[in-house]
């Protein structure tokens, strides 16, 4: 009898080849649509339902708002009004797409679950599973799976981690799918505008006050609209005049003040994380010369990833990174493999 597999389809072209690609593998397919947010609910599961019935399979509709706003916006706006910098993907993958979904798949008689990322799962000489970049560097996603566990690699498969887009869409065009040529996500699901400052106070009812722009001595500068309104390395938007270019170098939730100053005081070459998760090994026994990515887009820098007390690492980099932010991710890898990562806490 074929595997079970559910496809989480989220109304894009790439669930959908993905559901595609399995079929074709001999897998038993099944896709499923998760209410999250609300924004493009209708469209989302009218595209992955009409996939499906030319598909010729199964079309689940799971309504997560409950869990979504419990573990990835309450998340999102906390880290923001306490000072930092979160990426909700990553806590979406973690407790939504990997969590809560395989949950459901399994409850329903599905073995796996397989998404649309671009990444690549194997297994090690001691049958360890192992995530890699995508063959498609441009579209590789490892950087937001790096939370995943053994049990949940196990139970994942990515079809699209040896392909690039192109053929991605080809194969789309190819099986006439209704949502061939729809464009991909750009901005956080839940604030399509880009304004996270009015979504926070929308949903948290916080009121972000006035505080203090401060220099790097501690010398009152100006004004500054609320710390949810600022991240670490902005320069345009500030609405002060210095005669000078000045970045936000820092911000104190406490205080609620934002310190500016020149470009050169965002570089850093010790950052601290916490909230740790290898793949290949489960501690971090020795010191390790790994590659490290401090934003989805920053190009992985060489440095020693080491333990410090607790659930703790210290990365040290070779040359100084610009602007590592509390919040963030920092993802570290060995060549295409991903070693693991963890939430920034600091830098110096």
């Amino acid at each position: 009898m074929a595997e079970k597999v559910m496809v989480g389809m989220s109304g894009g072209v790439d669930s959908s080849v993905t559901a595609a690609l399995l079929l074709r593998m001999g897998y038993s397919v099944a896709g499923v649509t998760l209410l999250l947010c609300g924004e493009d609910d209708d469209r989302n599961v009218a595209d992955a339902a009409a996939v499906c019935r030319r598909l010729g399979i199964p079309h689940f509709v799971f309504d997560l708002k409950k869990e979504f706003s419990d573990f990835v916006m309450t998340d999102f706006t906390e880290q923001y009004i306490n000072g930092n910098t979160p990426n909700p993907c990553i806590e979406c993958n973690k407790h939504i797409k990997f969590g809560a979904m395989l949950r459901l798949a399994r409850e329903n008689g599905y073995v796996k679950i397989a998404t649309g990322h671009y990444a690549r799962i194997s297994r090690d000489e001691n049958g360890r599973y192992i995530l890699s970049k995508a063959a498609d560097i441009s579209k590789d996603q490892s950087y937001v799976l790096y939370n995943l566990t053994q049990t949940q690699l196990e139970s994942v498969l990515f079809p699209l981690g040896e392909l690039t887009k192109q053929q991605v869409r080809e194969i789309a065009e190819e099986m006439q799918f209704v949502n061939a040529d729809r464009p991909d996500s750009q901005d956080i699901c839940f604030v399509p505008d880009g304004d996270y400052a009015s979504f926070i106070e929308r949903y948290s009812d916080f009121s972000s006050a006035q505080g203090n722009y401060l220099d790097l001595s501690g010398n009152v500068l100006g004004e500054h609209k609320g710390i949810i309104h600022y991240t670490i390395g902005q320069r345009k938007g500030l609405g002060i005049a210095l005669g000078k270019p000045a970045f936000v170098i820092d911000k104190c939730s406490k205080t609620n003040t934002v310190v500016l100053g020149d470009e050169q005081y965002l570089f850093k070459r010790n950052v601290v994380v916490d909230r740790i998760n290898f793949i290949p090994f489960d501690l971090l026994t020795d010191g390790m010369q790994v590659t490290v990515k401090l934003r989805y887009r920053h190009s992985a820098q060489p440095a020693l990833i080491s333990c410090l007390d607790g659930d703790r690492v210290l990365i040290e980099f070779e040359e100084p990174q610009r602007a590592p932010s509390p919040g963030q991710a920092a993802v570290f890898y060995d060549g295409d493999t991903v070693i693991g990562g963890g939430r920034i806490t600091d830098s110096y």
